[in-house]
């Protein structure tokens, strides 16, 4: 009799509120990591979009696909759109060499931003900080700490450098999501042509994936926008290996067809420290 009365309390049915209450204790105690990281890119996004002025918001606002022209000056001023512009190697050099690198940061800005809102369009979650999050902490972060650290006050460093990381790891980020995209079967890619710890490496190192980063994006949303083939000299021509398939540090060093255009013909070295 007692064992008969263990095994039917045991069996019991628990009520449906206890059920209710169980599930809805577990799905708010655990909160995925995607809603996480998508929680802190939005926010991020938002609260740094808070402190630009409405006449800059209003001009960097995302457009549809096409709204631009299609010539370099158009291209190099225009907004970010969705999906975003394809701009090629040799664009991104006419529009940051004679401004001393200037462009690149409106550059930045906008591939970040496209990546965002292209992101919320096809995902419904982001996992990056978009234009106005990543960019800004580290042009208020220098704008802040640079004079500090000039005047000898301590936490000028402490704000530079933060800002410094945060532009970097949002560079490691980059590659993560292009590498991504270019996985896609449909991408006119065909695979992941980065290594994203490369933009952790000293220069000129970081140029090499930077520049490839460049290209490899721009022919992405080439493909997306169904827009021609356009020959990129800079990256198919002067200098091969921005538009080589992926290829590891050793190889890039033993190989010195892909430098530039005038090794071309050279042989590999083959010292054997060089050998993957």
């Amino acid at each position: 009799a007692p064992l008969l009365s263990t095994t039917r309390t045991s069996l019991a049915p628990v009520s449906k509120t206890q059920l209710h209450e169980e599930s809805s204790s577990s799905s708010t105690s655990k909160k995925s990591t995607d809603d996480l990281i998508n929680d802190f890119c939005y926010g991020t996004n938002e609260f740094w979009k808070q402190l630009v002025v409405q006449p800059v918001k209003d001009y960097v606002a995302i457009r549809p696909s096409g709204s631009a022209a299609s010539d370099p000056f158009s291209k190099l001023t225009a907004p970010p759109e969705v999906p975003g512009i394809s701009r090629p190697v040799w664009l991104t050099i006419l529009g940051s060499v004679p401004t001393a690198l200037g462009w690149y940061g409106y550059y930045k800005f906008s591939v970040e931003e496209e990546l965002f809102q292209y992101e919320l369009q096809e995902e419904g979650c982001v996992t990056g900080c978009g234009g106005y999050g990543t960019l800004f902490p580290f042009v208020y972060g220098v704008i802040i700490g640079f004079p500090l650290k000039l005047l000898h006050i301590p936490p000028g460093d402490l704000i530079v450098d933060s800002a410094a990381l945060w532009i970097l790891l949002g560079q490691v980020n980059l590659y993560r999501r292009v590498n991504e995209l270019c996985s896609e079967k449909d991408s006119g890619v065909g695979g992941e042509p980065l290594y994203t710890w490369w933009a952790l490496l000293p220069p000129p190192l970081d140029v090499v994936v930077g520049l490839r980063q460049v290209h490899f994006l721009s022919e992405y949303w080439r493909v997306k926008r169904d827009e021609p083939y356009d020959k990129d000299i800079i990256a198919e021509e002067l200098f091969p290996f921005i538009s080589a398939p992926r290829f590891t540090l050793k190889k890039f060093f033993r190989t010195p067809s892909m430098w530039f255009w005038f090794t071309k013909d050279w042989k590999d070295f083959e010292f054997p420290v060089l050998k993957d």
